[in-house]
């Protein structure tokens, strides 16, 4: 096991990391821009590093100057948690090279997975189903008018580099083509130094789901079940659920044995999300995450499974110690992202937090680096915590997420709670018959639809 842990990220996360670092005996190195001085990972971290000034380009993802802190603390690995450099094939490379451990999979495999057409050829030619479009890059306007034309309107636009939605059009008719091909190729070239394309079908009404995996690079592999991942904003997850509320159970087991089987043929080490598109009779591979989930919590509450201490343990060279008969999916989890901005206009709103009070009780769990007094910067995403709530059936679930919204004080900022109240308290999500779209509808109609009876009356 690992004697030091120099984790690269910042927030929740890299508390989160923290702490499982800590129950592991395994001592912590925080690194940080001179903006996140006072941050919580920061002020209880064994040792901690300024890396720079606070936009990321100058310390979260100064690569040098981490390697530097790596070297100048004596730390064995480094975590690169969600986000940032987490997904860096050539970041993973140079911890490598430099001595370290880098908390992850292999860099192959992240280049692999990161590379959104080779990803889906690998996982077809594994044996997953695979969204209907070309299978390599678009060369021209002219070629990509033909894949379309040929799979059919609506089509996907996407960046093959991409990720968050960024890079991605969604085009009704051939008119809108070439616009699309434009400001994909440019959203694509300034968020991913790449402006490679590829066209898939576009599915509407479909859901989100996606599958947690476990494997230890030696054979071993499990599944710990299904998230649904639907209710999105501009391609950005706003809350997930665990297990799927559209999934029966022949299909839940279906696809996780599925994935854990693709998984399992390509050698991979470490935890791995595989994300599909469910039409509601059929699924769809549409890219696999090679990092930790800011959603991970929703698998942990279900499972009982700590999946970062995984992801450490495994990355130490520790074979997996779970069988897939050993893992016993028990109740229902919800995650809402809490972010600092204003919950009608999204607008976002960074500022000293006046006040703070996390909610409590059986089942409720809160992942945030916040505290009163704290100010919360601008630079960065404006996701500031993360309420998790179980319960012995999805309808208990919703009941405790409301009261543990409720009790949730932040002053100072404005924050998404109000709009995760009013999402919860709706029909179509009390009776979980939503779909990515749905969110966007909401949002776009306002919320007079809803509250015409309560989460109890389900």
């Amino acid at each position: 096991m690992f004697d030091k842990v120099l984790i690269a990220n910042r927030g929740e996360i890299a508390l989160r990391i923290h702490r499982a670092c800590r129950e592991l005996g395994i001592h912590t190195v925080a690194v940080h821009s001179t903006a996140d001085s006072e941050a919580m990972h920061v002020r209880l971290a064994d040792e901690s590093v300024c890396l720079g000034p606070p936009p990321p380009g100058e310390s979260y993802l100064n690569i040098p100057a981490i390697i530097a802190a790596a070297e100048i603390t004596n730390a064995d690995a480094v975590h690169p948690g969600y986000g940032f450099l987490s997904e860096n094939a050539n970041f993973a490379l140079i911890v490598e090279e430099h001595g370290f451990t880098f908390i992850g999979p292999s860099v192959r495999h992240i280049r692999l997975m990161g590379d959104k057409i080779e990803a889906k050829a690998t996982m077809k030619r594994a044996g997953l189903p695979v969204v209907p479009g070309g299978d390599a890059p678009v060369r021209s306007d002219a070629e990509a008018a033909r894949i379309a034309s040929e799979i059919g309107y609506p089509v996907l636009v996407k960046a093959a580099a991409g990720g968050g939605g960024r890079g991605m059009k969604i085009v009704h008719d051939s008119d809108q083509l070439p616009q699309a091909l434009a400001g994909a190729r440019a959203e694509a070239q300034a968020s991913f130094a790449s402006d490679i394309l590829y066209i898939e079908k576009y599915f509407d009404g479909v859901r989100h789901i996606e599958v947690q995996i476990l494997a230890d690079g030696i054979g071993n592999v499990i599944h710990l079940g299904e998230r649904d991942c639907s209710l999105q904003r501009r391609h950005q997850k706003v809350l997930e659920e665990s297990p799927s509320p559209a999934l029966n159970d022949d299909e839940r087991v279906e696809i996780g044995e599925q994935s854990a089987q693709a998984i399992r043929a390509l050698g991979y080490r470490g935890v791995g999300t595989v994300e599909y598109l469910y039409t509601g009779s059929a699924f769809y591979f549409i890219e696999m995450n090679t990092r930790l989930q800011v959603e991970h919590p929703v698998t942990e509450m279900v499972t009982g499974i700590d999946l970062v201490r995984e992801q450490i343990r495994i990355a130490s060279g520790t074979p997996l110690g779970y069988a897939q008969g050993d893992i016993a999916f028990s109740g229902h989890a919800i995650e809402c992202r809490i972010n600092a901005e204003n919950p009608e206009t999204f607008v976002p709103s960074p500022g000293r937090i006046e006040g703070y009070h996390a909610p409590g009780g059986l089942g409720v769990r809160v992942d945030s680096a916040l505290y009163a007094g704290y100010t919360i910067p601008p630079y960065y995403d404006s996701m500031i915590a993360k309420v998790i709530v179980h319960g012995a059936s999805r309808n208990e679930c919703l009941m405790r997420l409301r009261r543990a919204l409720e009790e949730y004080v932040i002053t100072g900022v404005e924050t998404s709670i109000p709009l995760h109240l009013r999402l919860i308290a709706n029909p179509d999500f009390v009776n979980g018959v939503y779909d990515t779209r749905w969110l966007e509808r909401f949002v776009a109609g306002g919320d007079k639809s809803q509250a015409s009876r309560s989460v109890a009356d389900a």
